[in-house]
């Protein structure tokens, strides 16, 4: 749960809510907190989920965002909750959807507790939530790394949209991943331990779209490059990343590899991928590299996602 109430706090302190849309002091008419139970889809089936999830209520058929109820009061404070297993888990920092009974449109946002290792220095900009606003209107965003043209990679985010009848419904849906998952694994091509001359590794991403749209999760906004650092392995035999999330790129990305080595020179490496990365899938690519002292160095990329498809690489020069 160190990990969950980790992200509570970054989710916590990243709300984005306008300081005009404060506690309007309308009183509350009898308000409904409706039951929790969520799943995330998976190539296995629906699988019940555990993480930190989000719920936006907005007016019926609309994008228009409602609001909560919070002590009574009606505010920009949308629904918060920690989930373990698909419910409600007990925590002083969940606060609660409470609304008149009706219908709504119910925005579902949420970060799963990951089994694998994942990158641990994401970053993302929330929307602005204010009362009566388009949610359509507002987006999630990549943040700029300082001093770089590159971005940082985002959360893992899992989106569900779909109306409730609070009062006669629970909120009870199936959310679906909206990014994709990058892993990267630099080793030599004959299984030696890698150039203690390689001082560090930065992996860079193209044409990764720079928004997710907050009320349809589509990708939207300008091509960005997402760049994050490869970490040697305790027996040296790689260099490798936790899972990192990207938003589904803008086309076909191309990947990039700058290799520092000990006594300052780069080493560059690029080469665009076969396909897009798309949502829900996640690529595994096996980066083999000879002597990197020499011209010319061959290797290969292998692929492997969660749809199963393989593609292979050669590497060119590194130049």
């Amino acid at each position: 749960m160190k990990k969950l109430l980790f992200l509570a706090t970054l989710a916590l302190l990243a709300v984005g809510c306008d300081d005009d849309s404060a506690p309007t002091g309308e009183e509350a008419p009898e308000l409904i907190a409706p039951t929790l139970y969520m799943d995330v889809v998976t190539g296995d089936g629906n699988k019940p989920f555990t993480g930190v999830l989000s719920v936006i209520p907005c007016t019926e058929g609309t994008s228009l965002y409602y609001g909560n109820y919070v002590n009574s009061k009606l505010s920009p404070f949308y629904g918060y909750y920690f989930v373990k297993d698909g419910e409600l888990y007990a925590s002083d920092s969940n606060r609660e959807l409470y609304l008149p009974i009706g219908s709504y449109e119910m925005l579902y946002w949420g970060t799963p507790k990951y089994e694998e290792p994942i990158y641990a220095y994401p970053a993302v900009r929330e929307p602005v939530y204010r009362i009566g606003g388009d949610m359509a209107q507002q987006d999630f965003a990549l943040i700029k790394m300082p001093d770089s043209d590159a971005y940082c990679p985002t959360y893992d985010l899992v989106f569900a949209c779909h109306p409730v009848e609070v009062g006669a419904e629970d909120l009870d849906t199936a959310l679906r991943r909206v990014v994709a998952g990058l892993k990267i694994i630099l080793k030599d091509k004959d299984g030696k331990v890698l150039s203690p001359d390689i001082a560090n590794v930065e992996v860079r991403v193209t044409n990764i779209a720079e928004k997710l749209n907050a009320y349809t999760a589509e990708p939207n906004g300008n091509p960005c490059t997402v760049a994050f650092p490869l970490v040697r392995s305790t027996d040296g035999l790689q260099m490798t990343n936790g899972i990192v999330m990207l938003f589904p790129s803008m086309g076909i990305p191309e990947l990039q590899l700058n290799i520092t080595l000990a006594d300052g020179r780069v080493k560059h490496y690029s080469q665009p991928l076969e396909q897009a990365l798309v949502a829900n899938n996640k690529l595994t690519l096996t980066v083999s590299i000879g002597d990197i002292f020499e011209e010319e160095t061959s290797g290969s990329i292998t692929v492997d996602d969660w749809n199963e498809n393989h593609e292979e690489i050669d590497v060119p020069v590194l130049q």
